[in-house]
């Protein structure tokens, strides 16, 4: 028992020394999982369930992208269909000035997402129950990055850049496996291509 609980206080001490977390946001982390963990046999929010897959696949998975984003320029970001809340609320926590809105369908998961965001005292935060397209009709928010994480096909997401789009000038940053490769439409939107690793995977940020 003892092993595991010194396993458990080390898994977690290096993610926090990793990303340099401050206390209270170590503590954010550690009250998400563990939300994460309460509500998914409910809410099917993740097949995974251990602390260091949850860490490793799920909040390091969303935080590498700051290794190549500067979110300190960031007026906002949009996470596209965010499940259980990854990248949006990850990133949130580590850079708690940066505005998100978490869009996402489903009620169940709605409802989840908006009780973590209360119950880790997030400010600036907020649900939107649209879908894509009625996001991209019907809101003006001031974002300028979107992140899609195991959410919708790259030809969705180009939507955004459409003449009529409000969100033609943001930023999307698409969540690859090493295999994805481009069609010809899609490559003409690319600007950067950045691979990274999560444990043995080899992924990309596009």
């Amino acid at each position: 028992m003892d092993n595991e609980k010194n396993n458990y206080t080390a898994i977690w001490n290096k993610f926090s020394h990793d990303y340099q977390l401050t206390e209270n946001q170590l503590h954010a982390f550690i009250r998400y999982f563990e939300l994460i963990i309460e509500y998914n046999q409910n809410f099917n929010l993740t097949a995974l369930t251990s602390v260091e897959d949850v860490i490793s696949f799920h909040f390091e998975d969303s935080l590498k992208l700051s290794n190549f984003f500067d979110f300190s320029t960031c007026n906002g970001m949009a996470d596209i269909g965010t499940g259980a809340g990854m990248p949006g609320i990850p990133l949130k926590i580590l850079f708690p000035d940066l505005p998100v809105i978490l869009i996402e369908v489903t009620q169940k998961k709605v409802d989840f997402l908006t009780y973590v965001i209360k119950e880790l005292d997030l400010k600036n935060i907020q649900v939107c129950s649209f879908d894509w397209r009625t996001f991209l009709r019907k809101t003006h928010f001031s974002v300028d990055l979107f992140c899609a994480r195991a959410s919708l096909r790259p030809d969705e997401l180009l939507r955004a850049f459409k003449e009529s789009s409000f969100y033609k000038d943001a930023t999307i940053v698409y969540w690859a496996s090493a295999f994805w490769v481009s069609d010809d439409n899609e490559k003409s939107y690319i600007t950067d291509h950045y691979d990274y690793c999560i444990k043995d995977r080899q992924r990309s940020y596009i």
